[in-house]
């Protein structure tokens, strides 16, 4: 299994870079649940609303994935990416794994105790494999793209 040593840059709340960064990142959150919900079960199944919390926040740090967050596994993705990325100064499929799947442990959590439902807290277990699957494997193609530009760093 190959590791990416990744340009990891912190951005900080006070850099007009964070804000820029994660508008753009809010953007395809907002683009691509789009795009995927023209498919039947799209949206549950490919869990899209994560994908760029997921790639802000590792490359990122933890403030612009927060603030690229929309949904409370989002914060929680973005604060676990973040700390990750920050921890361990590399990437690769093993660790995204990880993040994935830790996130969407709290998040179900969450969720259940917010819901009161643990089926329904449980969906993206069920249904969304194929979507944490892009994040990891995507996200992992998308951090490597941004390492290769310089406009990314």
């Amino acid at each position: 299994m190959q590791t990416l040593t990744a340009k990891f840059r912190t951005l900080e709340f006070g850099e007009a870079k964070t804000y820029l960064v994660a508008l753009l990142f809010v953007l395809g959150n907002i683009a691509l649940p789009q795009l995927c919900h023209t498919l039947r079960m799209g949206g549950p199944t490919w869990l899209p609303i994560y994908f760029f919390t997921l790639v802000a926040a590792y490359k990122y740090g933890w403030r612009a994935g927060l603030l690229t967050a929309i949904l409370l596994k989002s914060a929680v993705l973005a604060l676990v990416a973040g700390w990750t990325a920050a921890r361990f100064r590399r990437v690769s499929l093993l660790l995204l794994a990880g993040v994935v799947l830790v996130y969407q442990t709290i998040g179900t959590l969450g969720e259940w105790a917010l819901a009161g439902d643990l089926s329904t807290a449980m969906q993206d277990f069920r249904l969304g494999i194929p979507g944490m699957l892009l994040q990891i494997f995507g996200g992992r193609a998308i951090i490597g793209v941004m390492n290769r530009n310089r406009y990314a760093r």
